[in-house]
């Protein structure tokens, strides 16, 4: 399970591809279906992004925990968000998943403030959903998207360990 915050701008998608190919991981990628029509579904799809219908979204947790166990090897990627607009309160789904699947929570971040990106902590789900939320929003703390203003924790304080700070 593989988390990427901020996410403000469609550039995320291909820039966040970019940096897990250069990682050496091939990723899953949820989009929502609206967006697979042509040619640019076609395009999703060669990119490693799978369909998801948000009018049956209470089901997606379960299919993905499903999907990551039953694969060998599998980067699900999830935006917390759920959009490149602003929001105060994250998708919980995310959590549920890896719960489900029994896998740990890798940050990985894209950062125009720092201009900087990757994977930078592990989180493992304790089953106190608060408690790890608060944990894994922390470590976003100060960061920001593409679009400033469009992402909720980019106004809280700086909290990046020093070779992170600008």
């Amino acid at each position: 399970m593989l988390l990427i915050a901020p996410h403000t701008s469609m550039n995320d998608f291909v820039l966040g591809k970019l940096i897990l190919k250069e990682l050496g991981l091939k990723p899953v990628i949820v989009v929502k279906k609206e967006l697979f029509f042509f040619p640019l579904g076609f395009f999703l799809r060669k990119m490693g992004a799978v369909p998801v219908n948000r009018e049956h979204a209470a089901h997606f947790p379960h299919f993905a925990a499903e999907l990551i166990k039953n694969t060998d090897e599998i980067a699900l990627i999830i935006c917390p968000e759920g959009t490149r607009k602003r929001v105060e309160k994250w998708k919980r789904g995310f959590y549920l998943i890896a719960q489900e699947a029994n896998v740990p929570i890798c940050l990985g971040h894209v950062d125009y403030r720092s201009h900087t990106s990757g994977i930078t902590k592990v989180v493992y789900p304790t089953g106190d959903y608060e408690k790890d939320l608060a944990e894994i929003e922390q470590h976003y703390y100060g960061m920001q998207g593409r679009h400033k203003g469009h992402f909720n924790l980019e106004d809280k304080p700086y909290a990046h360990p020093d070779w992170l700070k600008k």
